[in-house]
């Protein structure tokens, strides 16, 4: 630029800010700073004035260096009123204003204003106090949630100090997660948060912010303003997850460019409008399809990114010419003057992907991973019963009921659970009397069933986890008079309580799931090394992680995402982050009900009649009813009695008088109480316990032989003559089944044996199972054999209860599974169309090459504020306008246990996409779909039985099995799909074919057998060290499909559509405003992806 007159002179930005902002070791200023106004002295129309702290702090400001533009932001000891008074005084344009800065210091002002802009922001409410610790009547903490002015929190919840600059933010999880607090706090070396299992009480120290917790799937995005219409995101691991920053080899926070949606454009927009910064950073939280503004940080720079550098030396240019000398040109020079010397950026690679399991297949690109997988190793599950007559019990079910006398209730919650421990104890017997007579011996049942009650309630020393509840259910009424004398009312006479207990992951679970995660991170995702983590980790990896409601289902989910992520700590901060539940597609087994009860019917009919299963007409041995069965069933019952009697009465004698005399006993004296809560993390087993000769885990003596004692009575009541047949409910934890009480002499034993092949399948087998894994320290004489016995009748149970044959299969697994197949085929055909749009976007590009600039710069629109009083007047204006805006935004609803009912997971699910233009990838375009399914056997059977058996239904007779003829066979000697076991569809694009060739898809699948190794297989060195850990291995996966076999997706779909649920039927998501064109199915996913790609040479990234 010439330099005659005025047109030649420069103009002056002051840099008015504390150095230690600024500074970075023996250089004036920080790297971004540094980059930034380097960039912009060397366009030539610049000079950079920097104040320093002495000037700042001490000289008065009328002798403040003189300039036209004022760079000038607040932290720790700036004279923030002092500024303000030089401002005013020399009049120069601020980059950054400074009256609005006061607001950034408290977060209660920052989110008035972001609401009185329109922003969205998380559900909150304010907790003011004067002193500490001062009491307020519109606050309220109870176990699992607060109250603040009446409107409640549940856990999780986040706890903000109403400082700014105070940084120790709380996240309290739920009772139903294991509790615990984990505590954000700005990162110390490699550390930025740390969870504490015991903390379950809010602070009371001073004034808070309590907000609802919002799932972001584990990332946090931080948006940097310059200017109102320019905004750059960068997205990194979350410190709710496990507090483990990631660094790159310079000691770097790792973090990637993402891409924004419209609606967050705009709300970059007006929270640089709603504060009047110009560079202004804030974090966003994407929630089911949805964001957030949670803070405002006030100046901030991107850090290790030369094109955000170049950008927003070019933006500032154009400000600050606008401002000071619009008569200047601030269009952008051809070539920029510091792009002849700027160092390369080393960009890292990621090994190409291919097929890993069946061969290649051209240049196969995996495109999608959907496993279905089976939870953890588990406690037994318990149930006690009884009827309860007395006060104290009647009294607590119509506290918690609202006293309502035909109402049941159910206790879950710590206070609740509490109140019925303090009931018991005072209800329970203190000795043991003896038996004379049947009413006698009824008290000392209901005594004994009282102690075991007292026994689970008091175990692990305070409440917490997932694992105990009780229901009390009126049974008869009186009528009294009331207390008032005014008529009468009904009172509770007589109540059944059902305590529910057990099922709960066990440390060998834990430990089983978080190998499997690794196992899949290094095997399922083809490519060397940390192929998957570092897909992962630069937002090219979609990862999207379901479970049932049940406790271990979740705690499975967590320990697997642990184990594939490479995570640190607890589960309760990972399953909190990253698992969601969906109960509608992983529940459940009542739409199948009658189905499975006519496959019972008729299964019993096969077993009583001793019919065999004989191939007559050279059909395969799967196509018969009942194929399985043992033959001699009738003749292992009573040998599995006596056996069960015999472990019984040895653990009758490990229990005898323990909730009497523990405390006398040497092994408790040095055993604390198990910790349920503290034991949601672990993977390897009490030491102290086992050596101490205590059973694993929770369980003590008294409520081992409880175990036991039921099951003998199950099996078979020698005072009674009566058997006792439960129709437990179908396969895990439905709380509908009937419990048959048959009278039944010996003789008529055979009519009997199919229910009890149930049983023994679900009790007998499954705690002979546990003990011999778990409590063989014990030595307790006969397990094994017992274990032989029970283990022969499952077999043959277990592949028929879902269907006695291919049909009655097919027809039962379709019912079971059709809303998670429906999910599944989803999932393939939202991979497909993504995939099938960035070709066409690429094979666009590539025929436009030649035609392409190269340039590589930005282009500015026109629209910006050009004075600090443009600025003012349109904040003002918008103040009064956005009052009423955007009401709608607000979140209304929590978003805690809700279920995903979506037909698309680009609706409500939390979307992350690298931006390219902005990222040091090699292969920016690359990009992985994961959606892992964490369930109960059920599905996994009904799941399999759809995928072998499909080609069975009148629609598709004549077409093959999805699964090959050999792995049917598999199939059919495989008795049990264990804990851990899964199905996996991997999804591979072959590139060198056409788009709309059917072969440009394909479909891999693979299943595992899980942990199916008995207790008593230790025929090598690995299989005895996992099982002096109480562990099982996992079995590797085996193909379900031929070798060099070709299974198109539209093959694939063609034979499920019949059993899945469609789209349509899915309720409907609404799409937020705003998300629509990024987020729905239709052609306007061209508009989502357009911005993938760094070939638009031309894309507007002020924008962006």
């Amino acid at each position: 630029m010439e330099e005659d007159g005025d047109v030649g002179k420069k103009i002056t930005i002051g840099v008015c800010v504390m150095e230690k902002k600024v500074k970075s070791g023996p250089e004036m200023f920080s790297a971004p700073m540094k980059q930034i106004l380097d960039r912009l002295q060397a366009f030539g129309e610049f000079e950079i004035i920097h104040f320093g702290d002495k000037v700042i702090l001490e000289d008065p400001i009328e002798s403040w260096p003189i300039c036209d533009c004022l760079i000038a932001f607040y932290s720790t000891g700036y004279p923030l009123e002092k500024a303000e008074a030089y401002a005013a005084l020399r009049k120069p344009f601020l980059v950054n204003e400074l009256e609005p800065q006061h607001l950034l210091h408290d977060r209660r002002k920052v989110y008035e204003r972001l609401e009185m802009f329109g922003i969205p922001v998380p559900r909150y409410a304010l907790v003011n106090r004067e002193v500490p610790r001062q009491e307020l009547d519109y606050f309220v903490e109870e176990e699992d949630f607060v109250e603040v002015h009446n409107e409640r929190f549940w856990k999780p919840f986040v706890e903000k100090p109403v400082h700014g600059d105070d940084h120790s933010i709380m996240i309290y999880y739920p009772s139903s997660a294991g509790g615990g607090m984990k505590e954000l706090f700005r990162k110390v070396g490699n550390r930025s948060s740390e969870f504490h299992p015991e903390v379950r009480r809010v602070r009371r120290e001073g004034s808070y912010i309590y907000e609802e917790f919002m799932p972001t799937g584990g990332t946090d995005v931080k948006v940097y303003t310059v200017g109102p219409e320019y905004a750059h995101a960068e997205a990194r691991k979350s410190p709710v997850v496990d507090g483990v920053v990631m660094r790159n080899p310079d000691g770097k926070e790792v973090r990637y460019p993402v891409l924004l949606t419209p609606m967050e454009k705009q709300m970059s927009r007006e929270v640089c409008m709603a504060f009047r910064q110009a560079v202004c950073g804030f974090d966003l939280l994407r929630c089911e399809g949805r964001s957030y503004v949670c803070d405002v940080n006030g100046w901030s720079f991107v850090k290790n990114s030369y094109k955000y550098y170049d950008d927003a030396a070019c933006v500032l240019r154009k400000m600050l010419l606008d401002a000071k000398a619009p008569h200047l040109s601030s269009a952008i020079p051809p070539t920029l003057p510091w792009k002849t010397n700027e160092p390369s950026q080393p960009s890292e690679g990621l090994t190409r992907q291919g097929s890993g399991i069946i061969g290649t297949f051209g240049q196969a690109e995996l495109r999608c991973v959907i496993a279905i997988i089976r939870h953890g190793d588990r406690t037994p599950k318990q149930k006690v019963k009884l009827k309860v007559t007395e006060e104290k019990l009647l009294n607590l079910m119509l506290k918690y009921n609202g006293g309502r006398p035909r109402s049941e209730t159910k206790l879950k919650s710590a206070v609740q659970l509490q109140d019925l421990l303090d009931a018991t104890r005072m209800l329970v017997p203190r000795t043991r009397p003896g038996r004379e007579s049947d009413s006698e011996a009824e008290d000392f049942e209901h005594a004994e069933k009282l102690r075991q009650v007292k026994a689970v309630l008091e175990e692990g020393g305070h409440f917490s986890g997932i694992y105990r509840k009780v229901q009390l259910k009126p049974l008869k009424w009186v009528k009294v008079a009331k207390a008032n004398g005014e008529g009468e009312e009904e009172r509770p006479v007589e109540a059944l309580m059902v305590l529910k207990y057990g099922g709960v992951l066990t440390h060998a679970g834990r430990k089983q799931a978080e190998e499997l995660g690794r196992y899949f991170r290094n095997n399922m995702y083809p490519g060397e090394g940390t192929g998957l983590l570092r897909l992962h980790s630069t937002y090219r990896h979609d990862l999207k992680i379901y479970s049932s409601d049940e406790g271990r289902v979740q705690m499975s989910a967590a320990a697997f995402a642990k184990g594939l992520l490479d995570l640190e700590g607890q589960l309760t901060p990972i399953l909190v982050s990253l698992v969601s539940k969906d109960s509608s597609m992983l529940d459940g087994l009542d739409n199948a009900s009658v189905e499975i009860k006519e496959a019972k019917e008729r299964l019993n009919e096969i077993i009583t009649s001793g019919a065999k299963t004989v191939d007559s007409n050279g059909s395969p041995l799967w196509m018969m009813d009942g194929a399985g069965l043992p033959s001699n069933a009738f003749e292992l019952l009573p040998k599995l009695v006596e056996l069960t009697k015999k472990v019984t009465e040895q653990v009758r004698l490990l229990a005898k008088d323990e909730d009497e005399e523990f405390i006398e006993s040497s092994a408790y004296d040095v055993i604390p109480p198990y910790d349920q809560a503290k034991a949601l993390g672990k993977t390897n087993i009490d030491v102290d316990r086992i050596a101490a000769g205590l059973p694993c885990g929770s369980e003590g003596f008294l409520l081992m032989y409880a175990r036991w004692r039921k099951l003998e009575r199950d099996l078979y009541n020698e005072r009674k003559v009566r058997f006792d047949i439960t129709q437990i409910p179908d396969v895990y934890d439905s709380c509908n089944a009937a419990v048959l009480r048959l009278l039944i002499p010996l003789h008529l034993l055979t009519s009997a044996l199919y229910s009890l092949g149930l049983d023994l399948k679900y009790i007998s087998s499954a705690s002979a199972r546990y003990d011999l894994l778990h409590n063989a320290h014990l030595n307790l004489e006969g397990l094994d054999e017992l274990f032989k016995v029970a283990q022969l009748l499952a077999d043959g149970v277990i592949p028929n209860e879902y269907g006695i044959n291919p049909k009655q299969k097919l027809k039962i697994g379709s019912k079971i599974a059709r809303r998670l197949l429906g999910k599944i085929l989803i999932d393939l055909r939202n991979t497909r169309e993504e995939a099938i749009s960035v070709a066409e976007l690429k094979s666009n590009h590539d025929q436009n090459s030649d035609l392409s600039s190269e340039k590589d710069d930005v282009e500015y629109p026109s629209k910006f504020y050009s004075t600090n009083d443009d600025m003012k007047r349109s904040s003002t204006n918008d103040i009064l306008k956005v009052k009423t805006k955007n009401d709608d935004m607000r979140r209304s609803s929590t978003t805690s246990d809700i279920s995903m009912d979506q037909d698309d997971d680009d609706d409500k699910e939390t979307k992350y996409r690298l931006d390219p233009k902005y990222a040091n990838v090699k292969t920016p375009e690359r990009h992985v779909r994961t959606r892992l399914y964490f369930t109960s056997e059920s599905h996994i059977h009904s799941l399999m039985n759809v995928l072998r058996y499909c080609n069975l239904d009148e629609s598709l007779q004549g077409e093959d099995s999805l699964v090959c003829h050999s792995a049917l066979e598999r199939l059919y000697k495989t008795k049990e799909l264990d804990y851990m076991s899964y199905i996996v569809l991997r999804m591979f694009e072959n590139t060198e074919v056409a788009l709309e060739d059917p072969k440009r898809f394909r479909i891999e699948m693979t299943f595992s057998r899980g942990a199916d190794l008995s207790p008593l297989e230790k025929n090598d060195i690995e299989a005895a060290s996992l099982h002096q850990e109480h562990t099982l291995p996992i079995m590797g996966p085996e193909r379900l499909q031929e070798v060099g076999s070709y299974l198109t997706l539209e093959t694939m779909e063609k034979m499920i559509r019949p059993f899945a649920m469609p789209a349509e039927d899915f309720p409907p998501p609404s799409t937020p405003a705003g998300f629509s064109g990024y987020f729905s199915k239709s052609a306007a996913v061209l508009e989502r992806l357009v911005n993938l790609w760094p070939f638009h040479k031309h894309a507007n990234s002020n924008g962006k």
